[in-house]
């Protein structure tokens, strides 16, 4: 099976982009998708549970044929489809199975972390079993007997494990900037730091061809510009672009020398853009696949990504 960073190292340089896009669509009565796909859905299924499910199902669809020429990961957020109940599971592992079928790599954001045979399940259903994600997201919180079995089935299966962090919420400050010792040393570090310090040391069985490894991070960008030196053979998942905040500007330094190094997601910035400026303007609901297509482009265009080696250098 070969290793999942090599998988991205390939998706990536055929795309000619490291950005991803986040499946993110609202459940709420679905009135953040466009009026056509809701009304079609709860025409066929009413407007409880499964109409809406319905709608985010067909939603998806179309955001992954505008936007799958263009980049090469898509990242589908559980909570959305949980909302929906058992129709709403049905429409993420659907999601999941179409984004494959279009030769996407699909990051799973579970952000589970319990403790070991839990976790042993939930490894087993997200990177084996019935969902078969790429890869997911994973909560250090409860310590490394709960991200164990998540990097055993990584192994096994050729997968990628996205570790949280630092992540972009504003009260992440309340723990992961906590001061704490760190052995052997006498100094006290942010708490962020030692979990990087895990991600890296995680890593380094799972290391590829690429010389990347398959244990990547969850990071803001703001945190990667001074944790690369701790992870260097790590993928950095950076969220938040657009809708959160994050630039271009501040991605720049997520990467390696090589280019490679770190995927940047949007959500709901490039799936509700017909909704913001200056897409609203010129496309509106009526037009909002435009809309879509246009917001990807100018995303694409603006990281700016361009691959200075192939394969990636083990220099870094």
């Amino acid at each position: 099976m070969k290793n999942f960073a090599d998988r991205l190292i390939e998706i990536i340089g055929k795309k000619n982009t490291p950005v991803c896009v986040g499946l993110d669509p609202s459940a709420s009565g679905g009135e953040s998708i466009p009026q056509k796909i809701t009304q079609s859905a709860y025409k066929r299924f009413g407007k409880g549970l499964r109409g809406t499910a319905e709608a985010i199902y067909q939603f998806n669809l179309s955001i992954i044929d505008i936007t799958s020429p263009y980049i090469g990961i898509v990242k589908p957020q559980i909570a959305f489809y949980e909302a929906c109940g058992y129709w709403g599971i049905k429409a993420y592992i659907d999601t999941i199975k179409y984004a494959h079928k279009k030769g996407l790599i699909v990051i799973g954001d579970i952000k589970r972390g319990d403790v070991p045979h839990t976790a042993e399940a939930y490894a087993e259903a997200h990177l084996g079993g019935p969902y078969a994600t790429d890869a997911v997201t994973v909560n250090p919180y409860l310590g490394e007997d709960s991200i164990a079995p998540f990097i055993k089935m990584a192994e096994k299966f050729g997968k990628g494990v996205f570790v949280l962090v630092k992540t972009t919420n504003p009260s992440s400050s309340d723990f992961q900037d906590l001061l704490v010792g760190h052995p052997p040393q006498a100094d006290n570090v942010p708490l962020h730091r030692y979990v990087a310090e895990k991600v890296n040391q995680w890593g380094k069985p799972l290391i590829g061809k690429s010389r990347y490894s398959s244990i990547g991070a969850v990071l803001s960008a703001d945190a990667a510009r001074h944790l690369r030196t701790i992870m260097p053979k790590s993928f950095f998942l950076i969220p938040g672009f657009g809708a959160q905040g994050a630039t271009a500007k501040d991605v720049k330094h997520c990467f390696n020398p090589d280019g490679y190094g770190a995927i940047i997601s949007a959500s709901r910035s490039i799936i509700y853009a017909w909704t913001t400026s200056p897409w609203k303007e010129k496309y509106g609901p009526k037009k909002w696949e435009q809309a879509v297509e246009a917001a990807i482009i100018e995303m694409k265009k603006a990281i700016g990504w361009q691959e200075k080696n192939t394969p990636p250098s083990p220099s870094f």
